[in-house]
């Protein structure tokens, strides 16, 4: 009986052993983890530059117009001089 007993309880320490993850998928598990971290932070960089980009375009875009409006007001006040010494001359 001690035997059986024996027997039974070492077949049930493999049987246990043997229903867990092997070290292989494991290993695999671990892997699939790191590289969807991976693909998460490399998602997120791409998102912040497109931002930093965004950001720089529009600052740009404000100096632009910034320069294309103070040339318009030197392009009126240079038409208004002009216009001031076309008058006297009459």
């Amino acid at each position: 009986m001690k035997k059986v007993f024996t027997l039974v309880a070492v077949a049930g320490m493999f049987s246990l052993v043997a229903c867990g993850p092997s070290a292989e998928e494991l290993a695999k598990i671990e892997k699939a983890k790191q590289d969807s971290i991976a693909a998460v932070e490399a998602q997120k960089a791409a998102e912040e530059a497109a931002k930093e980009q965004a950001r720089q375009d529009s600052i740009a875009q404000a100096a632009k117009a910034a320069e294309e409006a103070k040339a318009a007001e030197e392009a009126a006040k240079a038409a208004e001089e002009e216009a001031k010494h076309k008058g006297k001359k009459k």
